[in-house]
């Protein structure tokens, strides 16, 4: 089991679903932040590229930090990689590939769960994910959280 994971509350409640999953049948979780280099071309600002990409891959570190304790806490057999986009890729495909690359049997996403001017503008890195995905998907909206948290009181 594949989650995407970026430090965002959505991502958070993915690695919770995907260990609830990993647990109950015993699967192998990856929890993968993904560096999208494509940073480096679209910043215009008077940061240093380089200094903001390793900023990014510190962050990275800390999500990935947080993953490990969730799954220790877990008791589930997983691992956390940060990986990186390659020129010409975003981070939707840099996932697929990953998926790929490890023989994913299923993967978890989280969504913002954006919808109309906003989506348009800023995309969709779930929505890229499913439509070229190679296995089973399954998203989890941050939006639902609460009704559910409240359903299950």
């Amino acid at each position: 089991i594949m989650v995407a994971v970026d430090g965002s509350p959505s991502s958070k409640l993915a690695l919770d679903e995907g260990l609830k999953v990993a647990r109950s049948y015993g699967a192998r979780l990856f929890a993968v932040f993904v560096v999208d280099r494509s940073l480096l071309v679209t910043y215009a600002g008077r940061m240093d590229p380089d200094a903001l990409l390793d900023e990014v891959r510190r962050d990275g570190a800390a999500v990935l930090r947080s993953a490990e304790r969730a799954i220790s806490h877990a008791a589930v057999n997983g691992d956390t990689e940060i990986v990186e986009t390659e020129p010409g890729q975003n981070v939707a495909e840099r996932l697929q590939r990953y998926v790929v690359e490890r023989s994913i049997d299923l993967a978890v996403i989280g969504t913002h769960g954006r919808r109309g001017v906003r989506r348009l503008f800023l995309g969709s890195v779930a929505e890229r994910f499913l439509r070229g995905s190679s296995c089973p998907v399954l998203l989890v909206r941050a939006g639902d959280a609460a009704p559910a948290a409240a359903a299950a009181a």
